[in-house]
């Protein structure tokens, strides 16, 4: 009896530490990781937006877990250019979308690009998400940042409205993306 709860206790205390950053979505949440599973580029830094409010930064071979009500979305990224991607998330999905860093002319561009569990990129994002924490950007610097980048946020977002969506072919996260129970185990 000893032994099959120590076993018990061994084998929570493993699967906590193997999914150490995945976190499912609070109650009538979703959740979106922002994944960048290549060391190409680590010291270049990709800020991060939730429509017209500023979400955190990081860089290197990392990731950026945010949380958000379910429902209709714009995230987007900023770089050398401007990347933009829809969602339609549903409550309690977990999605990934990876960061892709593009070699630029002065400095790098950044892509999005959603998977789900049948991508070629799936493991290496799950094994980076289960292995450490998520980069967290201090709630200070978030409101920093948001009031420092207002103009910049909005005239970004107005030339997305009238020129980028018409004219660009930006990626769409879906619901049925999300990921399925106990992929990330």
């Amino acid at each position: 009896m000893k032994t099959n709860l120590l076993l018990g206790f061994m084998m929570l205390c493993a699967s906590t530490l193997y999914a150490q950053g995945f976190q499912p979505p609070a109650e009538g949440k979703a959740v979106v990781y922002f994944t960048r599973v290549s060391s190409f580029g680590f010291a270049i830094s990709f800020e991060y937006f939730h429509e017209d409010q500023y979400i955190g930064i990081f860089k290197g071979k990392n990731y950026l877990r945010y949380e958000c009500d379910p429902g209709t979305h714009l995230f987007w990224a900023s770089s050398e250019n401007k990347e933009f991607i829809t969602a339609e998330l549903e409550a309690g999905g977990s999605y990934i979308v990876i960061v892709d860093i593009i070699m630029g002319i002065g400095k790098a561009r950044v892509g999005f690009d959603p998977i789900t569990e049948d991508s070629e990129v799936f493991a290496r994002a799950k094994e980076l998400i289960t292995s450490k924490p998520p980069v967290e950007t201090p709630q200070a610097k978030i409101d920093q940042m948001n009031v420092k980048l207002r103009k910049f946020i909005t005239e970004k977002l107005q030339t997305y409205e009238t020129v980028w969506k018409h004219e660009k072919n930006f990626k769409h996260l879906s619901a049925d993306m999300a990921l399925s129970e106990g992929a990330m185990q």
